[in-house]
């Protein structure tokens, strides 16, 4: 008996699924515009653009080193103050 109310539910849910397919909209799914296609040639140029800033930013940080007028201090952190250093 229990089967049989079973079957009958896949059955009956099944009936639902293939009426909703007949019967339901196609355009469920958005479609696709031109404005969401990305472009790979200004990614590529906007990429380009960084890399040349980073590469100036590399060329001061050497600048810098190279000139001798760096100055470096080190602090101690808060975290190991408590701490003995280990060797």
């Amino acid at each position: 008996m229990k089967h049989s109310k079973w079957l009958a539910a896949i059955l009956v849910m099944q009936g639902m699924i293939l009426i909703g397919q007949w019967t339901g909209s196609r355009n469920a799914l958005p479609t696709a515009m031109a404005g969401d296609v990305p472009n790979p040639a200004a990614r590529q140029m906007e990429l380009l653009d960084e890399m040349k800033s980073t590469n100036t930013k590399l060329d001061k940080i050497i600048g810098l080193m190279e000139g001798g007028d760096l100055q470096v201090k080190v602090i101690q952190s808060d975290e190991s103050k408590g701490t003995p250093r280990r060797k």
